[in-house]
């Protein structure tokens, strides 16, 4: 299984850790951890300051996954045109469900998310933790998508800002 993991993610190329985003693979190193030789993807995410060392043989099961194709950035902007969905549900169980799908590293669970949380000058203003959920989701959803279109986060933001506009209009 090693190899296949190997074989499908490369230096240089982009994945996708579920907890922290998009993240660049800068190399696969071998190191020793309490005795064991382990050999290790080196994931720098560059925006946020940070590497992260993930086992080879770990990659799927934490869900590390490629970028998504150009078709599936498509059904996420157009899911960001659909009308916001939300729950009933106290605030705090609506959070802790957004949370978990910004985290869950699915490109359309985090664009449902910026769907449903996103706001218009006219609508009511949002409360602080809805603020940072939105922009959390709003960030891996551009980010993710200036590297599939090999843009800007910039570019992306602004795509995203249009379809979100065009769906208030």
């Amino acid at each position: 299984m090693t190899d296949k993991k190997k074989a499908e993610f490369r230096p240089d190329d982009f994945v996708v850790y579920p907890a922290h985003g998009v993240g660049r693979i800068v190399s696969i190193e071998e190191q020793e951890i309490a005795g064991l030789t382990m050999e290790l993807f080196v994931i720098s995410f560059e925006k946020d300051k940070m590497t992260l060392r993930v086992p080879t043989a770990k990659a799927a099961e934490v869900g590390m996954r490629s970028l998504s194709t150009p078709d599936m950035v498509s059904k996420a902007l157009d899911m960001l045109k659909g009308k916001a969905k939300v729950k009933r549900a106290m605030w705090s169980r609506r959070a802790q469900e957004y949370e978990q799908k910004i985290n869950s590293g699915d490109l359309l669970s985090i664009a449902e998310v910026v769907r449903d949380l996103h706001r218009t000058d006219e609508q009511r203003e949002q409360s602080y933790s809805e603020r940072q959920l939105y922009e959390a989701a709003l960030e891996r959803l551009t980010r993710e998508i200036a590297a599939v279109a090999g843009s800007d986060e910039a570019n992306a933001q602004r795509q995203v800002d249009e379809v979100l506009l065009s769906r208030a209009a």
